[in-house]
């Protein structure tokens, strides 16, 4: 079993394709999985949705944003959410309504956005007041929530991260994101995540042996001036800056 992991590409089409192209060079795998925050943000949100709506064999998975996208009402949106809201057509609203937060892909493949018990939670990191760390094992154990699997794939925390979750857990792998590679959040306490560089990011899991799994995580150059151009024609400098450098200041 060979698969492409991506994730938390925000409407970051160029940077995508880019993606994309990189799987294909490095030779066939059996499936590439998209663990979700594919739309919201002030870049491209229709073109990829399309773009993902065309790939049929892909696994796609919800994340937090597409679940806002969905539920929230005007003046609960952010403005990344609100600018992808206007975006988006019935049918784009329709085929994410089909994306699920979490999937057990095989027996020993879980697949969530987040955690295994919420879209919105940090699997493989801990936000604290004035602090942003690596969570501690016993903290990945409790978010697992008794989930069962050999290789657990998560995103949402933007950051590339292979973990081994305790003695005899799973491997638990993060691809890191396609289309951006610094934010700021105030959820649950105001943090920054940056990665350093603009380069999109994703991963490669493949099954080696019965139990034994090799992880691979990647950087890929695409145009992000041209991203980040987009992002200051839209009164996103924020934006800009992270998707030029992958740094928030």
């Amino acid at each position: 079993m060979r698969l492409a992991i991506v994730s938390d590409i925000h409407g970051n089409l160029p940077a995508l394709e880019a993606v994309c192209a990189d799987i294909a060079r490095r030779g066939p795998v059996d499936r590439i999985v998209n663990l979700g925050d594919s739309l919201s943000g002030p870049l491209l949100p229709l073109e990829t949705a399309r773009f993902l709506m065309a790939q049929r064999d892909w696994v796609q998975l919800a994340g937090n944003h597409e679940r806002q996208l969905l539920t929230h009402g005007p003046g609960q949106r952010s403005d990344a959410d609100e600018y992808a809201h206007a975006q988006l057509t019935p049918a784009e609203f329709a085929w994410m309504a089909t994306l699920g937060p979490r999937l057990q892909l095989a027996p020993e493949v879980l697949l969530c956005h987040g955690s295994p018990r919420s879209d919105l939670e940090y699997l493989l990191e801990t936000v604290e007041p004035g602090e942003f760390r690596l969570a501690r094992a016993d903290e990945i154990d409790q978010r697992l929530a008794g989930a069962r699997a050999e290789v657990v794939l998560c995103g949402h925390s933007h950051l590339p991260r292979i973990v081994r979750a305790g003695e005899g857990g799973p491997l638990i792998v993060n691809p890191g994101s396609v289309g951006l590679q610094a934010y700021d959040d105030d959820h649950p306490h105001a943090h920054v995540v940056a990665t350093g560089s603009p380069e999109a990011r994703y991963a490669l899991v493949e099954r080696i042996a019965p139990g034994r799994w090799t992880a691979a995580l990647i950087a890929v150059p695409y145009d992000h001036a041209a991203m980040a151009s987009l992002a200051m024609a839209h009164a996103r400098p924020d934006w800009a800056h992270a998707l030029a450098t992958g740094r928030m200041n």
